[in-house]
């Protein structure tokens, strides 16, 4: 099985942490000898055809284990001195971070910049294979399973079995039963240095009172009070983790502790964030979907006793469907998020698999929704702003409900740092898409 060392980093400046992928000589070694890219559960249109950008904050991760370097050199014929370029390179960035560097509206600059740097060490090819080899040791084995329906999904595609999804773009993850939404949670999502990867992962054990080992990184000669490799212990004020984590199978957690303003933001390094009520009732949530038994007087004991560890294994594995869609159909509206990752999602490309999804064309909807729709998309692309310096094509629209473009608007059209979202109904798909939060 394909191992992942799941670190959670603190740093000094940062109000909460998270975690990031830091795969093991197991992970490499069986990679390196029987490469398997493994394919996202529920990939936007453009995720499908193209390899994720990579961050150095990530490639610096990976150079955590030894057997990464010599991956470098079997698979991408790299040299020594290349390898330890790159490996330096990413150090050095990484311990540039703090939490100002991290919390731009968008990932642009996190991926422009390492693309860039990257290339001036190996080479613009080297550099992309690099970040395909990354892409494809970050998946996780669960990623290809497609037995039992719980395979990948199509765009958009609505839960008809029992399963957690998270859609990063949103901050959203959606508790389904047997294709029931029964619970939603808004999330803090990993910063773009540390992105919230994409896959099918499973949640197998529920971990209690989780201590912490700080890794050997950067930002944690940083800190006060903790040390590389010295174990942080259940219920310090310095775990970054809460009261329980959630190991998924893959480079990430679903975990505690963060703070409720950190909701619906980047907030974490790799991970599925959640205040502690939220982390409390979610656990009850899973534990009742794998049918094992968790009584909220359970929850309450581990939590008096937080000094002591406690794991409690799942009857059967809970599929947890990690996804980046910026574009969906949301009870007859279309939603159009941010594209935080700057995975180039919000194209009009993009907007037409969506449609075709819903039995639905571009022609059929009105040249107001039209418009409507294609400024949208332009303001939500993954750049810090979005101007023009003629009319916007939905200025002589009229108002279409909360969160559409409001008529009449300025020739130049700015896109507001924390403006995440713009919804759009649509004639068409009234009575389609994917269900409203519940609760």
């Amino acid at each position: 099985m394909r191992v992942f060392l799941n670190i959670a980093v603190l740093c000094t400046a940062l109000l909460a942490a998270g975690c990031v992928p830091q795969p093991d000589s197991q992970t490499q070694t069986k990679t390196s000898s029987s490469p398997s890219p493994a394919a996202s559960p529920s990939p936007s249109p453009a995720d499908s055809t193209s390899v994720r950008p990579i961050t150095l904050p990530i490639l610096d991760a990976f150079f955590g284990d030894s057997a990464f370097a010599e991956t470098l050199k079997t698979r991408l014929k790299l040299s020594d001195d290349e390898v330890t370029k790159l490996k330096e390179l990413a150090r050095t960035e990484t311990a540039k971070l703090d939490e100002s560097a991290m919390n731009r509206p968008d990932g642009s600059h996190a991926n422009a910049e390492a693309k860039e740097k990257i290339a001036s060490v190996i080479g613009a090819e080297k550099s992309d294979q690099l970040a395909a080899l990354v892409n494809e040791l970050w998946k996780g084995d669960d990623a290809s399973d497609k037995t039992g329906g719980n395979g990948a999904a199509k765009v958009n595609e609505v839960p008809k079995d029992t399963r957690v999804v998270v859609n990063a773009p949103a901050y959203r993850m959606d508790v389904f039963d047997d294709g029931r939404l029964v619970k939603s949670y808004k999330i803090a999502i990993g910063y773009p240095e540390f992105p919230l990867p994409t896959g099918l992962r499973k949640a197998r054990t529920i971990i209690f009172n989780p201590t912490w080992t700080p890794p050997d990184e950067p930002w944690v000669a940083k800190m006060k009070g903790v040390s590389a490799g010295q174990k942080v212990e259940a219920g310090s004020s310095l775990n970054p983790l809460g009261p329980i984590k959630i190991p998924i199978g893959g480079p990430s957690l679903i975990h505690g502790g963060k703070p409720v303003a950190k909701l619906g933001k980047f907030g974490s390094h790799g991970c599925v964030g959640l205040t502690t009520p939220q982390i409390r009732e979610f656990s009850k949530q899973l534990a009742g979907l794998a049918g094992t038994s968790l009584s909220d007087s359970e929850i309450n004991n581990f939590a008096r006793a937080k000094t002591e560890t406690k794991e409690l294994k799942l009857k059967e594995p809970v599929p947890v469907d990690l996804r980046y869609e910026t574009i969906t159909v949301e009870s007859g509206s279309l939603h159009i998020y941010r594209d935080v990752y700057d995975q180039n999602t919000n194209t009009e490309e993009g907007l037409r698999a969506v449609l075709e999804a819903y039995g639905i064309k571009m022609d059929d909807l009105t040249a107001d929704e039209r418009a409507q729709v294609l400024d949208a998309l332009a303001k939500m692309s993954g750049k810090s702003s979005v101007s023009s310096t003629t009319p916007s094509p939905a200025s002589s629209a009229s108002p279409h409900g909360k969160g559409s473009i409001a008529a009449a608007k300025p020739a130049r059209q700015t896109r507001t740092q924390n403006q995440n979202e713009i919804v759009i109904p649509i004639a068409a798909l009234q009575g389609k898409g994917y269900p409203a939060p519940v609760a």
